[in-house]
């Protein structure tokens, strides 16, 4: 960096009634800035757009750029360590960066890029203008005054009487066949003691345009997310309901991780809720899913934190997301001495419930089975200067990518699994979001099934990220 000189925000609080999750899409639709990022964490909302500062990882190494300014650190085997290093140079005062991490960062965070071809690992902004609201208050911060004020006056202007009717999406037609067959392969591998669990995904790729905001705010008012998020940010859209976190930690030092794993639909049939909460509960094969699951984010923050302060604090209980319910747990740590948040996010990524059981080899099965993943099973996050973090687990989500749109949905494959009911099951949660799909031809009136067209992944995100 040739500039040393600390960028302050102008700030304004203002008072709000109405709902946050209207208040931060219409800024979404504003054109403040052509990129930005909603991301909603246990009710405050936040939205930011434009840079004032980029980080992005790939195969090359990490880089950072402001205005003209580029600074690149070559690959040098602890890429996540380089990504911090260049947020401490940004040159923000009271920054929090917003951004995405790929699947594929878990084949490269350890320092092996050889598996990774071209493609984005990790995008990070600290946003020229953000919004946070929390409470009924909007605290908005921007690079300048006439930015500022244009935010305030989107937040404060008529708020007008804006539709969006979903057109739902079949997830049923196909795509069954390929599917269970991967379930068997996956199965045999398991059998041969390869690994004791996998994620294996299928997609359903959209043929007609999606309006995301309206997406979003259809399928927000009819799930029940852990962390929601509505992205036009480094090349991808997508607008998402996630079931979990990666990791979460406090500007104390305080970590924690929420594995779900084992599933059962959740209907509008409270008798049948239950009757499939019980099933759930007692399932041998869903409750050993869960088990191995949360003994691996121990294993994984244990390594991070100080002896004797993991605690399971929460084990098995029920938690609804959406279309379906899943078995929960939390786990909880204290930073060791000399860790910071980005070696809990090393540790805890990807997800164990979105890769299997040992990382590496299920995650050597998903590249067999699978074309490359990109945003799915990744994570949103949010970084701030004090330390803390906060990464959604990409899941229940829709995706938009090189002009073209698709759902993606997995479901943990174990010993004891069934081809039929693991299909099933990625239909279940990919309703989470294909009932609430607003088209972009007919946002604002009632529309008939949308068509889905059938392309390999790889396809769908292309060889560049």
């Amino acid at each position: 960096m040739t500039s040393v000189t600390c960028q302050r925000y102008f700030e304004r609080e203002i008072q709000l009634s109405g709902d946050p999750l209207i208040s931060v899409t219409r800024l979404a639709s504003s054109g403040l800035h052509e990129d930005y990022a909603v991301y909603e964490n246990q009710g405050q909302w936040s939205f930011a757009s434009g840079a004032l500062v980029e980080i992005w990882l790939d195969r090359s190494g990490a880089c950072l750029r402001r205005g003209a300014e580029t600074t690149l650190l070559p690959w040098d085997g602890a890429p996540l360590s380089q990504v911090r290093d260049l947020l401490a140079r940004a040159p923000v005062a009271g920054w929090r960066a917003y951004g995405w991490a790929a699947f594929e960062l878990a084949y490269a965070k350890d320092g092996d890029n050889s598996a990774i071809g071209d493609q984005r690992l990790l995008h990070l902004v600290v946003p020229h203008t953000e919004v946070r609201l929390q409470h009924g208050r909007a605290l908005l911060r921007s690079a300048d005054e006439k930015t500022l004020a244009a935010a305030a006056a989107v937040l404060l202007g008529e708020t007008g009487a804006s539709r969006w009717e979903p057109s739902p999406v079949n997830v049923r037609l196909d795509g069954a066949g390929d599917y269970k067959r991967a379930v068997e392969l996956a199965v045999r591998e398991i059998d041969a003691h390869k690994f004791q669990k996998v994620i294996l995904s299928r997609v359903v790729p959209l043929e007609e345009g999606i309006d995301f905001v309206g997406t979003y705010v259809s399928g927000r008012r009819g799930n029940t997310p852990a962390r929601s998020f509505l992205l036009h940010l480094g090349g991808i859209e997508s607008a998402g309901f996630s079931p979990e976190i990666v990791i979460q930690v406090g500007r104390d030092g305080r970590v924690v991780s929420q594995p779900l794993a084992g599933t059962r639909a959740l209907t509008q049939d409270p008798a049948r809720n239950e009757r499939l909460r019980a099933e759930l509960l007692s399932d041998s094969k869903e409750v050993y899913e869960h088990a191995i699951s949360v003994k691996t984010a121990c294993d994984d923050l244990g390594a991070v934190c100080r002896p004797g302060s993991l605690s399971v604090e929460e084990f098995m209980a029920i938690s609804e997301r959406g279309t379906v319910q899943h078995l929960a747990s939390r786990v909880a740590g204290q930073l060791a001495a000399g860790r910071h948040a980005w070696d809990a996010f090393a540790a805890a990524f990807p997800a164990v419930t979105a890769s299997g059981v040992p990382r590496d080899a299920a995650c050597a099965s998903i590249r067999i089975h699978e074309s490359k993943r990109g945003l799915y099973s990744g994570a949103v996050l949010t970084v701030d200067q004090d330390g803390s973090m906060d990464a959604a687990l990409v899941l229940r989500a829709v995706y938009r990518q090189n002009g073209l749109t698709w759902l993606q949905a997995g479901a943990g494959i174990v010993g004891q699994s069934r081809p039929v009911r693991e299909f099933e099951e990625t239909c279940e949660k990919l309703d989470s979001v294909a009932r609430f799909l607003v088209p972009a031809s007919r946002a604002g009136r009632v529309s008939g099934p949308a068509r889905t067209q059938h392309l390999p992944l790889c396809e769908l995100i292309g060889e560049d990220a």
